[in-house]
């Protein structure tokens, strides 16, 4: 097998290893996921860093709260004490409904669904701090959970059933804090693109003394008809610089 498809393969079995016990592993577990690969120091580091990027932590749990905003303990505060309210099961009730939800029992799947809320907030804990707000993490996580708990029946064991979920909420989550990112990137070159044109014509109105038309805008600085009508429109029409009417 092509040694970069065993680094990625091995990676990726580390993540989910990772994301099975709320991204958290072990030296020991992450040298054995590698073994076969004879990494150099110098690769192994390059490894660690890579995970020290998505937040998983080597050896011990790190601390729930340490990314969170006070705004953000206050919801969780009220959030948890609304949880409260749901009723609690022992370690053989809680068995009993996912061998029961396993089955495709609806009636059991919705109250493993409701035990796994307070999970879901300890694992949106982990994801804090990355530009998004923790009660969409948690929102996010919570539909994962909905959808997850259908899809037991693929498991041979009820204590599956755990790892399996707690993936389904990291990577839902993971991918909601992605998407905005990109959004993110995206409004970034938006606004970049109006603020060019916007400067630009700005800075030749000042020079003429008067509103600019979109081909002397054009003929100064090299923008294409369409760079300038698209930062117009994005701009909801309010470059006050350029002259209304001169789009076409």
């Amino acid at each position: 097998m092509d040694r970069e498809v065993q680094f990625a393969q091995a990676l990726e079995k580390v993540r989910n290893r990772a994301k099975e016990q709320k991204n958290c592993i072990s030296k020991e577990q992450v040298e054995e996921a590698f073994a076969s690969l004879a990494l150099s120091e110098e690769q192994m580091k390059m490894v660690y860093q890579y995970l020290d990027q998505h937040k998983i932590s080597i050896g011990e749990q790190p601390d729930p709260d340490q990314y969170l905003q006070e705004e953000e303990k206050d919801y969780l505060d009220n959030y948890l004490e609304e949880l409260g309210a749901l009723p609690e099961m022992s370690a053989g009730e809680r068995e009993a409904v996912t061998l029961s939800a396993m089955a495709g029992d609806a009636d059991a799947q919705r109250k493993l669904t409701e035990l796994f809320l307070p999970e879901v907030t300890e694992i949106a804990k982990l994801y804090a701090g990355q530009g998004v707000y923790l009660e969409d993490l948690i929102g996010e996580g919570n539909v994962a959970v909905a959808m997850g708990v259908t899809m037991l029946g693929a498991l041979e064991h009820a204590s599956e059933a755990q790892g399996m979920l707690a993936r389904l909420i990291m990577d839902a989550m993971e991918e909601y804090i992605t998407q905005n990112v990109e959004e993110a990137k995206k409004d970034k070159r938006i606004a970049d693109k109006v603020n060019r044109v916007a400067d630009a014509a700005n800075e030749l109105s000042e020079e003429l003394r008067r509103k600019v038309t979109v081909e002397e805008l054009m003929a100064e600085t090299g923008f294409s008809r369409r760079t300038i009508e698209d930062a117009i429109r994005m701009s909801g029409d309010k470059i006050e610089a350029l002259a209304a009417g001169q789009t076409s």
